[in-house]
């Protein structure tokens, strides 16, 4: 992995409830299943046994998934910034476009990102135009519907 992977503390703990979840409850059972399912006969036309398998292939998948960016985590704890006074990550950010549209976007990691609840990426085309910025600058990012511009109107930290 090329860069690390900034998360927050509830952002890795939700990643480490999620692979234990599957670790310790839905895969054992799977393969409780995929065993019982094998038992019956022919698995060429046993639909438990063959949805058990790509089920169990999908679940290993993930785990790996959730494994290496676990390992690659970096964690951050918004609270504990020094410079408040920037847009870094874990900061709450109100930016404002050319019409006076206001948004409350908030940095946080790419794992646990969520666009609709205002949520974005450290990784974000928008994320990287605000990093560093200060109330009052102006940042232009590019996105799929253009080019636009923002200005910081507020900037926020949890306490």
């Amino acid at each position: 992995m090329a860069s690390p992977n900034y998360i927050t503390p509830a952002g890795l703990a939700a990643l480490r409830t999620e692979y234990d979840r599957l670790f310790a409850i839905e895969r054992p059972a799977l393969v409780e299943t995929i065993a019982w399912a094998a038992g019956n006969g022919d698995r060429s036309e046993n639909g438990d046994y063959i949805y058990g398998r790509k089920r169990l292939r999908e679940i290993d998948r993930r785990l790996g998934w959730l494994s290496r960016r676990m390992k690659a985590a970096k964690v951050i704890d918004p609270a504990r910034q020094e410079d408040r006074d920037r847009v870094w990550f874990g900061a709450t950010v109100t930016i404002a476009d050319e019409d006076d549209n206001e948004r409350i976007l908030t940095l946080i990691g790419d794992d646990e990102a969520d666009a609709g609840a205002g949520r974005i990426g450290w990784n974000a085309p928008l994320a990287r135009a605000l990093r560093g910025g200060a109330i009052g600058d102006l940042r232009r990012v590019t996105l799929p519907a253009g080019e636009r511009e923002y200005e910081i109107v507020a900037i926020a930290y949890p306490e």
